[in-house]
């Protein structure tokens, strides 16, 4: 794993997500809303999180499922 996080991003801990009653899963990027997981779909991440080694290993999860959202030009408040 230590040749995919070249810039060392995941280290900040930009990720984060929360379960909701009814097993939804909220995916935020600092603080922001990226993507919402229902269903299956959120059954496989949570199965995928609960095997995670590590904090790091669970940043690269959140990363990959939330996909190529970025593009650079997103302002930081």
């Amino acid at each position: 794993m230590g040749n995919i996080d070249k810039r060392k991003r995941l280290d900040e801990n930009p990720f984060s997500y929360e379960i909701t009653k009814d097993g939804s899963v909220f995916i935020e990027f600092h603080g922001k809303r990226v993507k919402i997981l229902k269903g299956k779909e959120a059954e496989k991440f949570l199965e995928r999180i609960e095997e995670a080694e590590d904090e790091k290993e669970e940043q690269l999860i959140l990363a990959k499922i939330t996909g190529n959202f970025k593009r650079g030009n997103e302002r930081r408040k």
